[in-house]
């Protein structure tokens, strides 16, 4: 059965049409501009869903892990995959909303170099990743106080 809140556009892509019947609650939302697909994804399928595209799917690079902080919205943040198959030349774009508090599935273990990625958005932002193996600050000092790319950050710092 199709997904209300995708497109029919949006279902003809193989690789939403094998993730909606690979994880049909999984997708909230989609959209698909400047060649590349755009999916929104429940919380807690993250870690089956990033092993799936990569096992399954042959998205075999994560590009970047980054994230938005769209204050005062509820659900502020939205943390971003950026994944890539280079077998064939396809772009995947994964995100995820979580608010303050909220942690996120660590995706260190799929893929090492998301250490460094979920380390700076813990550092610069304040977003957790529950199972990650060394989450730390990467750029600020170790007794910076607040999250300095959060909209509410004072542009002056806190004195």
């Amino acid at each position: 059965m199709p997904d209300p809140n995708l497109s029919e556009d949006l279902l003809r892509i193989p690789t939403v049409q094998r993730l909606t019947q690979f994880r049909p609650a999984a997708i909230l939302e989609g959209q698909y501009r400047f060649e590349q697909t755009t999916l929104v994804l429940a919380v807690g399928e993250l870690t089956s869903v990033l092993r799936f595209v990569r096992d399954d799917l042959g998205f075999d690079l994560l590009a970047d892990v980054t994230c938005v902080d769209w204050h005062p919205r509820e659900k502020r943040f939205e943390v971003i995959y950026h994944l890539f198959s280079s077998v064939r030349n396809e772009l995947l774009r994964l995100k995820i909303r979580v608010d303050e508090g909220e942690a996120v599935p660590s995706a260190t273990a799929l893929w090492p170099s998301a250490n460094w990625y979920e380390r700076e958005i813990f550092d610069l932002f304040g977003v957790s990743f529950a199972g990650h193996p060394d989450l730390r600050r990467i750029m600020m000092p170790d007794n910076w106080n607040g999250h300095p790319l959060r909209k509410d950050y004072p542009v002056e710092g806190y004195r």
